[in-house]
């Protein structure tokens, strides 16, 4: 018996790249792996476009492909065995699939860390806490220890980015923007940032706070970056504050308005690094309206209370796309909850909040190393994922990345109150022994319409079962409603056509059948586990 995977040479390839995956076969018995007569198929949102035959492990090319996401599927007698999806772009930095790493130890296996990014496309990986010191970030040599002690190996950081460039995923150094510890303070303290009692704001009492636009600062901030670009190798930066303060006096007495100091000092690293992917980090979305349509490559939140419930993480997600100029937007969602329960329970969790950020446009900072999640905002104390966490968080990522066209293109729009309800009578779901919710109410499912072109997507959300709407928190099982019902008006002399795809049932678009009434389309739907999708073609 044996387990076979499907994994792409890369997170993401360009126009020009060979496109290749590979089949691992691993072996229960520790025999070595048999020839076996198979197919790979290549599908675009539904509709095969492509196959090639393959006979035994190792890397396939397949056939040429245009731009665009697809599903891979590995066939074995007509059945499927394995999945992947791949993405082909002439502008990888349009998406921001973000994932981390926080161990730069000796002899670390940079290889099973690029082999993890690509197994879930991610495209971009921050490196936290790689540098010497906060305000110096290259002044230990090549071995050190961190601000806490971390050993740090300057030769495995070097490793990991070349690891993740072969495998087509950009490296991102941690450069905190106005942080300063005891050591340096000497130096910066006259641009402090000043409580109202003339203590300087700090974090705890390990960094200081100065003014991140303060010309002497930001001179010495951007030479350090730029001298970590051309030491060290990475493609860009990870630029992260800490929520506060808003607004604060310097010892000169003059008022800082961090909001507009932010702005500048984006502006200026921009400037000083063109070709940088940079990335801000708007904690609890301070100042995302400041911010979001600055020179940078992403839109990044880290959400905190009171931002707790999922109809809070949909809001972030909403205004950061309405206010940014296109780039991706990404929350930095860290799933606490794995600490506290078990794994099945915080893969629960983790379901609800990916479905909510990707049914918007939106994707989670969650995963990364080889194999590990977030559950704390300092990125060392990670924890190891469960196989089946892996397993669940691969078929939700290849499922993001081959509807990338419905999910995540900048033109999407929310229509759901444009089509909803007595007065539109466009559209409406329903559930026999289920309450159907154009908000996520617990207890309820979450209906959502969206406008992808001249089509719809429905996202149909399960929340029955649960008791709240909290998205850190322990998930009950999924209750399953009965088969719901989807109708809608359809255009005259046309048969409308309605497809149907769930990362945890049928993880890529099928027919269902439409019957006409009246004026209406009639679809009866599918078992709903916990997101649906749902696209409808007039």
């Amino acid at each position: 018996m044996h387990h076979m995977t499907l994994l792409p040479t890369r997170s993401s390839y360009g126009p020009d790249d060979s496109i290749e995956v590979e089949i691992e076969i691993a072996s229960e018995n520790g025999r070595p792996s048999a020839a076996f007569d198979g197919e790979l198929t290549v599908w675009l949102l539904g509709e095969q476009v492509g196959s090639v035959s393959v006979g035994s492990a190792g890397i396939h090319s397949l056939p040429a492909l245009d731009s665009g996401s697809y599903g891979v599927e590995l066939l074995l007698d007509g059945e499927v065995v394995a999945r992947t999806a791949i993405e082909i772009t002439a502008d990888p930095r349009a998406r921001l699939r973000y994932g981390f790493v926080a161990g730069y130890e000796p002899a670390k296996d940079v290889q099973a860390a690029a082999r993890f990014a690509r197994r879930l496309h991610l495209n971009g990986i921050q490196f936290y806490d790689w540098a010497y010191r906060h305000a110096e970030l290259l002044g230990g040599g090549d071995d050190y220890v961190d601000a806490l002690d971390q050993p740090i190996a300057l030769s495995t950081v070097r490793e990991l980015v070349a690891a993740y460039r072969a495998a087509g995923t950009d490296s991102l150094g941690y450069a905190a923007v106005y942080a300063v510890g005891p050591d340096e303070w000497h130096a910066w303290k006259q641009h402090a940032l000043l409580r109202p009692s003339g203590e300087p704001y700090a974090l705890g009492d390990f960094l200081f706070i100065v003014d991140p636009a303060a010309p002497e600062w930001l001179a010495h901030f951007r030479a350090d970056l730029a001298l970590a670009s051309a030491t060290v190798g990475f493609d860009g930066y990870h630029l992260d504050q800490y929520g506060y303060p808003k607004f604060a006096a310097t010892p000169d007495g003059a008022v800082v308005d961090v909001a507009e100091s932010f702005a500048r000092l984006i502006e200026e690293v921009r400037d000083e690094l063109p070709e940088a992917r940079l990335i801000f980090n708007n904690v609890n979305d301070f100042p995302t309206w400041r911010t979001a349509s600055l020179p940078q490559d992403a839109v990044y939140i880290e959400p905190w209370a009171p931002n707790d419930t999922l109809e809070s993480l949909a809001e972030l997600a909403r205004r950061a796309r309405a206010s940014s100029a296109g780039q991706p937007v990404v929350l930095a969602a860290y799933q606490h909850v794995y600490d506290s329960v078990q794994p099945e329970e915080g893969d629960r969790a983790a379901a609800l909040t990916m479905a909510t950020l990707f049914s918007h446009g939106a994707t989670q900072l969650l995963a990364g190393e080889d194999g590990r999640l977030l559950v704390d905002p300092y990125y060392v104390r990670n924890r190891p994922a469960e196989p089946e966490t892996l397993a669940f968080l691969t078929r939700w990522y290849d499922f993001v990345v081959e509807h990338d066209a419905l999910l995540m293109a900048p033109g999407i729009s929310e229509v759901t109150s444009s089509y909803v309800g007595d007065y539109n009578g466009d559209l409406n779901v329903t559930f026999p022994d289920a309450r159907v919710s154009s908000t996520p109410v617990a207890g309820s499912v979450w209906r959502r319409v969206t406008s992808a072109g001249s089509d719809l997507v429905v996202h149909l959300i399960n929340l029955c079962g649960q008791t709240d709407t909290l998205w850190d928190a322990g998930r009950a099982a999924t209750v399953s409603p009965a088969e719901g019902e989807l109708r809608f008006r359809h255009v005259r002399g046309r048969v409308p056509r309605v497809r149907v795809a769930d990362p945890d049932g049928t993880p890529r678009l099928v027919d269902l059948a439409v019957r006409l009434d009246g004026d209406d389309a009639i679809v009866a739907l599918p078992v709903l586990n916990v997101w649906q999708v749902i696209h409808v073609v007039f």
